[in-house]
């Protein structure tokens, strides 16, 4: 027993996945942290993180992160809001002027849009809690995402954040910012606001006031060459759910610095790394003597921040994303937030945060009991296997006081 939870119980997590998915070939490997009150109750390195080289998983794991990438970019942004540099009601383009004019689709393909002009300007509210009218290009259900698709690799992110700003302000947003919820790639544009309003590389910024002073020594936006040992291969499934090649460590293009820093996702990590950062914001923002928000900010940052109090479910344009259902899930700054457990059909706690990464990591944070989860795989879509939602029950049935 540490902090309250049974180790029995939490051993039933190793099981699961050791079992049902690294025996089965489903996944090449695993790892788990699970935290309560600061201490680290179980944390578990199973199965292979380069099954080609028949490496193991070890503790020191340096994993493609992508979307969990957004909550440390959210932080840096709203260091700056601590700052004065801005207020959230404040519209984009008074920091980031080509976005004035930007206008809203009707319908039509490419080029050929009918468009309309937005009811309202999108603030950085809307950029936080993806209420923007912004997309992303690897979902294909109408002509906005399908334009995403069309220059994704030649102008949209092949160049500068300003570069790229500068380029998507010129397509149509999907709807009016505040209008609905759809996630985007927001998220990047909120590393851009962080190099105006700071005067600094988003990265150089990143690196001062987050990932130094926690000691996150393996969080980066590229590999340096004596890391690649411990850099794992990224999969996809195969029809008879088995695992294939997706990303080799050895020829990643994560093993140089891209031109565009994706704070939407463009980050690799650890899962001690990233654990550190996420025991930060359950202390109420501050870690080992130092603060780097308040708690008053975190309160805002994990509160629902959709018009009336309304869910997911309620506001989202399309789809799931990822295997989290949305009923009873709201979104606030940077985080998907518990309304109502009963609704999400999920064990857990009212006022938890969350999210996860492309490549099926994730992590969860509960205010209420003090947990933190970090869990660490490559494994792409994350919507494959629901090890999430599985996760999440075993840990709570842990809780043993």
């Amino acid at each position: 027993m540490t902090a309250g939870l049974s180790s029995e119980r939490l051993q039933r997590i190793d099981e699961l996945i050791q079992t049902h998915y690294i025996d089965t070939g489903k996944l090449p490997g695993a790892l788990t942290l699970v935290a309560r009150r600061g201490e680290i109750a179980h944390f578990s390195a199973l199965g292979n993180m380069d099954a080609e080289r028949n490496t193991p998983t070890e503790k020191d794991t340096i994993y493609r992160i992508y979307s969990m990438t957004k909550a440390i970019t959210t932080v840096a942004l709203m260091m700056l809001y601590e700052e004065g540099r801005f207020q959230l009601n404040d519209p984009v383009y008074k920091y980031l002027p080509e976005w004035e004019n930007t206008e809203v689709w009707v319908s039509g393909e490419y080029p050929d849009f009918k468009t309309r002009p937005q009811e309202r300007a999108m603030t950085i509210r809307d950029l936080l809690s993806h209420q923007s009218g912004l997309t992303y290009g690897f979902v294909d259900t109408n002509a906005i995402d399908r334009t995403y698709q069309r220059f994704a690799r030649r102008d949209m992110f092949d160049g500068s954040l300003s570069e790229w700003s500068e380029f998507l302000s010129g397509i149509p947003l999907m709807f009016s910012p505040g209008t609905a919820w759809n996630y985007s790639v927001a998220t990047d544009l909120c590393g851009y606001l962080i190099e105006v309003l700071s005067g600094q590389k988003f990265d150089a910024f990143l690196n001062e006031r987050i990932i130094e002073p926690l000691g996150m020594v393996d969080t980066s936006f590229a590999i340096p060459d004596e890391k690649l040992g411990r850099f794992a291969a990224n999969y996809s499934p195969t029809d008879d759910e088995k695992i294939e090649l997706l990303d080799d460590p050895k020829t990643s293009d994560y093993r140089k610095i891209p031109k565009f820093l994706s704070g939407g996702g463009g980050m690799v990590s650890t899962a001690s790394d990233y654990y550190t950062f996420l025991q930060m914001l359950l202390n109420g923002g501050a870690s080992n003597g130092r603060r780097y928000l308040s708690r008053k900010t975190i309160e805002l940052m994990s509160s629902n921040h959709l018009p009336a109090g309304k869910s997911l479910a309620e506001r989202a344009v399309q789809g799931m994303w990822s295997e989290a259902t949305f009923g009873g899930v709201g979104f606030g700054l940077g985080f998907s937030i518990v309304l109502d457990p009963a609704a999400s059909q999920l064990v857990g706690s009212k006022g938890q945060y969350a999210w996860g990464g492309a490549a099926s990591t994730a992590f969860w944070i509960d205010p209420l009991e003090e947990v933190v989860v970090v869990f660490m795989t490559q494994l792409m879509p994350s919507n494959t296997y629901p090890i999430r939602r599985e996760l999440q029950a075993l840990v709570n049935a842990a809780i043993d006081d």
